[in-house]
């Protein structure tokens, strides 16, 4: 068998690239040892940018069960700020109900989709996948943040991984905000989002991997009461959040995609929106020929993700920052409403203004 672009890993960054590059008229084929629907425990929320990139793909986010919400809360015992997003309004959507989508639109794009097996005895010319050669120009290693494939072709993560763990689960209750909000505890974090007219999610952030929602939620005590009484539609399920991102994402003609490149701790909620970005800059490249540009493009969207990943984990870290930072957010909701609307867009213009923001940020956090 002959394909342009081999992709391994069908979770959305491989699928996006995938459907992407058919969109370029590259035969493409995808190979997953999983079957779908895939999930993965996050906060399911995806940015203004996420659902435009969507809509770019061809999917329309809104087709299943979804929630339309407008900015983004921060709070703490002490304050709360909060921002809408400029212009546009954001989604929050079950995992597996966007990994559905994905997989009906590369479907429907004619992307030969292989579920359940694996690619083995990878080189630079072929793989084997159940007994037989795929042969390929491309490479796109797609297969998470434990990147066999990353490994093997020496691009390991020049930033290290800085390991936290998520626990999801969703309750029977109308949303009551139009935001998405993140509680800020002691070592921990709980992001509500909205994912339907009458469901929401909670995703627990924490370094303790003993931690679970319950044992969390005491000290959210206005959370705690939200919840009392609400049913569980979803049983609570757990997976590692990191923040790391490899120097180079490209090495020959081998890619990196979604988590193998940069992987984004899930209480930044960018993961999804980089993944969408990636593969269109992905398959512009692989129609040039020119994945050199892909790497540079990639070098540059992903900087404004991880520093703000950075800040709130220095957030989630240190009490003192935390606390500072939020009076601080709840005294200049203007300075908030900039970082937000950084946070949502990820152009790449932004690195400077983020630069200059966290320079003003800092001035103030130490007088």
């Amino acid at each position: 068998m002959h394909s342009d672009v081999l992709i391994v890993g069908g979770g959305p960054a491989g699928l996006s690239a995938a459907i992407a590059a058919r969109a370029k008229g590259l035969r493409v084929t995808l190979v997953d040892f999983r079957k779908p629907p895939v999930d993965k425990p996050c906060g399911e929320g995806l940015l203004p940018e996420a659902v435009k990139g969507l809509r770019e793909l061809g999917v329309d986010p809104e087709a299943g069960q979804s929630f339309r919400f407008t900015g983004i809360r921060f709070q703490d015992s002490h304050s709360s700020v909060a921002a809408e997003f400029p212009g546009t309004s954001a989604l929050g959507v079950r995992r597996t109900v966007l990994h559905q989508l994905l997989v009906e639109r590369a479907e429907s794009v004619g992307v030969n989709l292989i579920w359940g097996a694996h690619a083995r005895n990878q080189n630079s010319l072929y793989a084997e996948i159940n007994g037989q050669r795929t042969f390929f120009r491309w490479l796109v290693a797609a297969d998470g943040m434990n990147s066999s494939i990353r490994h093997r072709v020496g691009l390991d993560p020049l930033l290290p991984k800085r390991g936290r763990f998520a626990f999801r689960r969703h309750f029977a209750l109308v949303p009551w905000s139009p935001f998405v909000e993140v509680h800020w505890g002691e070592g921990c974090q709980i992001v509500v989002t909205p994912t339907g007219r009458e469901e929401i999610c909670l995703a627990l952030f924490t370094s303790d991997h003993r931690k679970r929602l319950a044992q969390a939620l005491p000290q959210f005590p206005e959370l705690a009461r939200r919840i009392e009484a609400a049913q569980p539609t979803s049983p609570e399920c757990g997976a590692r959040t990191v923040l790391s991102r490899t120097h180079v994402a490209v090495r020959g003609n081998v890619a990196l995609a979604g988590d193998a490149g940069c992987s984004i701790d899930g209480v930044a909620g960018q993961g999804l929106n980089l993944a969408f970005q990636q593969a269109h800059h992905l398959a512009e490249a692989l129609a040039r020929e020119d994945l050199a540009s892909y790497a540079e493009t990639h070098r540059k969207i992903t900087r404004t993700p991880v520093n703000i990943t950075r800040l709130m984990l220095l957030m989630a870290q240190n009490s003192w920052i935390r606390e500072k930072a939020l009076r601080m957010f709840a005294a200049k909701p203007t300075f908030f409403f900039k970082l937000i609307s950084i946070h949502a867009s990820n152009s790449e213009s932004d690195a400077l203004r983020l630069h200059d923001l966290f320079g003003l940020g800092w001035r103030v956090l130490r007088a």
